[in-house]
């Protein structure tokens, strides 16, 4: 692998951070594998460095450092406490012919309760990060996890189908043909696991899990694809619980396709995604007013809404995720994949161990993406 050793002007952006409040972090470059494992979205699993220890701990070199970073912060005095957190140091992904190792700078926010004006913090100084690289307007992606999560709730299906929508959200930037695999993996499913579904469809959750990870630890497997014992426990049984449902419901499936065809910049989603909801008759009051408010935030730090391609069906590749999303790219194409992303994941830090849940929000800047624009682009 090549050294990704940071430079002066990366330095300079992380010190720009500094002098917002956010206190510097070092996390270590060595991480257990199980909390990227378990939470983290299946492209970063598929290209993770893993490594054993002596003891047999699964280790592996940090392929993010949102992870690390929240668990650092949750094993200090600050844990539960607002509180902020920039770095710049190296991350380790397998990238076919791109090197394995490469610098990405971020800030991470916790325990901040006034959400709208947090996330529009975020993106706020992740566009500071491509001016300070020579792009001032760059091609803002957006959307908002939680409005499909308000969406599914309010939806009349079982809670294993409400559970699998919602994860496979954040699988794919559009859901439209991910429910076309429900339909058919729920089909397999009856035929050819028929018997052992059935029996664990109706039992008790916790018993059934504890039944399937030990005759997967019986038969010698700790992990499949980057998955561990658990998850594919988790994954069995949610296949039980949505075989009971035959199909998801027609019905269904146009107004969440609706949902998902709704685009365009964020002054006018929030009326559309009103009407929708009217027409519907179902309650998405909550989530549009967050969205709403975050709107007049952003205008507040001078970004316009104009400026925004905001879609409903845009979500990121990793399962953390839970509300607002963006990525800022270079609108001339220079670049393939995002600049500058990263959102909100509220619930991330209460499944590292957190006792009770904490607002998190924060935004990873690719260095050696910004590095390559030309100057005054």
């Amino acid at each position: 692998m090549r050294n990704a050793a940071p430079d002066a002007q990366a330095e300079a952006l992380l010190a720009s951070f500094e002098r917002t409040g956010f206190a510097r972090a070092a996390p270590a470059i060595l991480q257990p594998a199980e909390p990227f494992l378990d939470l983290s979205g299946e492209d970063i699993r598929k290209r993770m460095y893993l490594t054993t220890d002596p003891q047999g701990q699964e280790l592996c070199l940090r392929p993010d450092l949102t992870i690390p970073v929240s668990r650092d912060y949750l094993a200090s005095p600050a844990a539960g406490k607002p509180q902020g957190f920039c770095y710049l140091g190296p991350v380790f992904r397998h990238r076919g012919d791109a090197p394995g190792e490469f610098l990405q700078a971020g800030v991470e926010s916790f325990g901040r309760l006034d959400t709208p004006a947090a996330d529009a913090e975020m993106l706020a100084l992740g566009l500071e990060a491509t001016a300070h690289y020579g792009l001032a307007a760059p091609d803002v992606r957006m959307g908002d996890i939680g409005l499909f999560s308000a969406l599914v709730a309010a939806l009349d299906l079982a809670p294993a189908w409400k559970r699998r929508l919602i994860k496979d959200f954040n699988h794919k930037s559009s859901l439209v043909q991910d429910l076309d695999r429900l339909a058919v993996s729920t089909t397999r499913a009856k035929s050819e696991y028929q018997g052992v579904l059935s029996a664990l469809a109706g039992s008790d959750p916790q018993a059934a899990r504890a039944l399937v990870t030990d005759l997967l630890s019986i038969a010698g497997i700790t992990a499949v694809g980057g998955r561990s014992v658990g998850e594919i426990a988790e994954r069995f049984l949610e296949q039980a619980a949505v075989a009971a449902q035959s199909s998801l419901p027609p019905d269904i499936r146009v107004l969440i396709e609706k949902f998902l065809a709704v685009t365009g910049d964020l002054g006018h989603v929030a009326s559309a995604l009103r009407s929708l909801a009217r027409d519907a008759k179902i309650k998405l009051d909550a989530a549009l007013d967050l969205l709403e408010a975050r709107t007049d935030c952003f205008a507040a730090r001078g970004v316009k809404a104009g400026s925004i391609r905001f879609s409903t069906a845009f979500g990121r590749g990793l399962d953390y995720y839970s509300g607002f999303v963006f990525e800022l790219h270079d609108g001339a194409s220079r670049q393939s994949g995002p600049l500058v992303a990263g959102g909100r994941y509220d619930g991330l830090l209460t499944r590292l161990g957190s006792t009770k849940p904490i607002p998190a929000v924060g935004f990873a800047a690719w260095i050696d993406r910004l590095s390559a624009l030309p100057e005054g682009s």
